[in-house]
Formats: structure tokens, sequence, C-alpha cells
């Protein structure tokens, strides 16, 4: 990254692979089910302003300690790359496990506010996906820079956004196929994408 910034096109592709709406739909849906469509709305809103807030908060602050306990963007993104590829990997696997039953998770609070805060991990940001944002916020030093990748996070978070407030008119029928089908697709470049991560990492390392 540092060699070879990558473009406007590419960021937005991890991350919208890592961050993105498509992730959500499915356990959106679930945990939702049971509330009507004026709570998911508020939901959805709060959970949008928490983890906007929260994700570039805590990149931010996450990019001052790398810095101040001297982890090089190399070790970072060996971690982003471990931590992705194996959710990644797992979620790929998931459809080969034998059966079991699930159990029902606890209800959500009735504060849209808990609620929001409930959902926000893993299902609106995921820790790979905050470690991503944190090696990209690490590696460029540029105001310009800085504030394009940003942007960006803001418009995959606003992306997630419309996911939350559509989700029950999107997971449904025809759609419902596509989006698996999709998923599984995605599934085999977040594995790809992981290992991109650890290959950067490990030639800034040296290796």
């Amino acid at each position: 990254m540092e060699k070879a910034p990558i473009g406007a096109a590419e960021i937005f592709v991890i991350f919208f692979v890592t961050l993105g709406p498509l992730k959500i739909l499915g356990p959106w849906v679930q945990r939702t089910r049971d509330l009507d469509e004026s709570a998911v709305r508020k939901i959805a809103v709060w959970a949008f302003i928490i983890a906007t807030i929260a994700v570039i908060a805590g990149s931010a602050l996450g990019r001052i300690l790398a810095a101040n306990w001297h982890l090089s963007i190399g070790s970072l993104s060996v971690t982003a790359g471990v931590i992705f590829f194996l959710v990644a990997l797992k979620q790929l696997l998931q459809g080969y496990e034998p059966p079991h039953t699930a159990v029902a998770p606890p209800p959500l609070p009735a504060s849209p506010v808990a609620a929001a805060a409930t959902l926000l991990f893993p299902i609106v940001l995921t820790p790979y996906g905050v470690a991503t944002v944190i090696v990209l916020l690490a590696s460029n030093r540029e105001p310009e820079r800085i504030a394009l990748i940003v942007a960006l996070l803001v418009l995959v978070m606003i992306l997630n956004l419309l996911a939350m407030l559509y989700a029950r008119k999107i997971v449904v029928g025809f759609t419902a196929i596509v989006l698996q089908i999709l998923g599984a697709i995605l599934g085999v470049l977040q594995v790809g994408l992981a290992v991109e991560f650890m290959v950067f990492g490990l030639r800034s390392l040296g290796f």
C-alpha cells in the first residue's frame, strides 16, 4: 500500500467485502423478526450512527496506538489477514457441517439504542473489518488519502443502513436465492482477500 497506493475503487471493494451489507441481511432479519417496522427503523438508524462513530473513532485510536507501540504495517496486515481468513473459512465450511439445533438468541432490549448496541458486533461491524480500516489508515499519511478512506467508509456504512431498513423486503423469494449464491462467491473472494493481506504483510516484513 505504501509502495503502490490502491485506488478508491479498490478501497471501496475491500470495505464492501469486510464491512458491507451482504453479511448483515440474514442475521439482521433473524434478530429483528419479532419487531414491528417502526422499531426496526429506529434500531437501524441508531445502529448506523453508533457503528459509523465506533469504526471511525476506533480505527483512529488503533492507528495512534499502532504508531505508539511501533507496530509495522506488515504486522497489522498479517493480523487482519489471519482474522479475516479464519472467519471467511468458517463461513465457507458451514455448509458442510452436520445440522445442529439452533439456540434462540435472547430478545433484544426494549431501548432502540441498547438494541442497536447489541447488534453492533459482529452483525454490523466485524473485527477484521475494523482491522482493515486501521491498516488502511496507518499506511497512509496524506490528509487527502485519509479523507478519501473515511468518505468511502461512510458510504459503505450508508449502504449498511439501507440494507437494515429494507432487509425484510430484500431477503424474500428469488432474491434470497441470489443472495445465497452471491454469499458463496463472496466467501471464496474473502478467503482470497485474506491471503492477499497476509502476503502483503509478509512482503512488508521482508519475507
